[in-house]
């Protein structure tokens, strides 16, 4: 009886054992992927430190950033993929996409707490939430041009030789929010828009990333189309005022990038720690000049004084709503304007 004793302790041990090793691996294989876009997980991105400090909250958690180019192509990637997806979150889909995006039926409720939420609208979307905010805006080069337009109209009218780089609203979010900012100044005078404005472009560039380093960067054009923001990082990290943003008095147009959990979260209370996160500090103080974008919550004094220095415009929006039943008809509508 004694061994048999024994022998049965051994085995209840080797299975305890066993099952104490099965929940470590468990544990340690405790994987949330991320769809968002690649400035975002630069070096210089928010991504890697948004990273570090979640599996430091966590302690047995990895974050797998998968990097594409942008929002569209996330929305993308999310409608080929449907519910075999293998994103847990989707961070990078900003107002202008959410409808589109929550028409596929593939995102839960974030159950996140709004409270801290600092926009400069009402939001209070059960599904995406938002972890940073800006304005579309010209950046120019003050050295190549020292006097920038100070409206559209001016821009439009300007002399043919101010040459300006854009991004392709069928691939890009800034592009979409240019598409989105003249439609909304000019309604059915859109179509002439674009044609005066189409003197000026040097380019149309795939995504933001080209249109600002590739080009911009490299004085191809004094004027680039990105954000109003832009200006925070050259003087924060190049000590330079060189690059600052056009006001335009008619307005610009408002964007605000939010994250969603999908239906094919593999631990879906993993992915809500990591929206709960969002709205922290922790999250939050990578924004201003990781992302170079105005942060979703009031960070007080841990905003960066760059942002005192930065262009403050009216800003105004569609509905996701509008945005999703019209953006096809207002895409051809460009296309048709860039092809005369």
């Amino acid at each position: 009886m004694p061994c048999i004793n024994r022998f049965s302790q051994a085995l209840a041990l080797g299975i305890g054992l066993g099952l104490f090793a099965s929940g470590a691996t468990w544990a340690e294989d405790r994987t949330l992927t991320i769809y968002t876009y690649d400035s975002f997980v630069a070096d210089w991105g928010p991504g890697p430190k948004v990273k570090e400090a979640f599996e430091k909250q966590c302690g047995d958690c990895t974050v797998n950033f998968l990097a594409l180019q942008g929002g569209v192509d996330i929305l993308q990637r999310l409608r080929l993929e449907g519910e075999s997806t293998e994103a847990d979150i989707v961070l990078g889909l900003d107002m202008n996409l959410m409808a589109e995006a929550r028409a596929l039926d593939l995102l839960v409720p974030h159950e996140a707490d709004l409270t801290p939420l600092n926009l400069p609208i009402d939001w209070d979307d059960e599904t995406f939430l938002p972890y940073d905010w800006g304005h579309f805006a010209f950046v120019y080069d003050s050295e190549a041009l020292p006097n920038p337009p100070s409206s559209f109209a001016e821009l439009l009218e300007a002399p043919e030789d101010l040459k300006v780089i854009i991004s392709d609203p069928r691939t890009s979010v800034p592009g979409l929010g240019l598409l989105l900012w003249i439609k909304h100044l000019y309604g059915d005078e859109a179509g002439e828009a674009w044609q005066q404005l189409n003197r000026h472009v040097l380019t149309v560039a795939s995504g933001w990333s080209q249109a600002y380093f590739s080009l911009f960067m490299n004085g191809e054009a004094p004027m680039v189309l990105s954000y109003s923001t832009s200006p925070a990082y050259h003087m924060a990290m190049e000590d330079t005022d060189r690059y600052q943003a056009a006001e335009f008095e008619e307005g610009h147009y408002l964007q605000v990038e939010t994250a969603a959990i999908t239906k094919a979260a593999e631990d879906p209370q993993l992915a809500r720690e990591f929206m709960d996160f969002i709205l922290t500090e922790d999250f939050q103080r990578h924004i201003p000049l990781g992302n170079v974008m105005y942060p979703a919550i009031d960070l007080g004094d841990e905003l960066p004084e760059v942002f005192d220095r930065l262009i403050e415009p009216e800003g105004f929006t569609f509905s996701p709503e509008e945005v999703q039943e019209n953006r096809r008809a207002w895409i051809r509508e460009w296309l048709n304007a860039s092809s005369r």
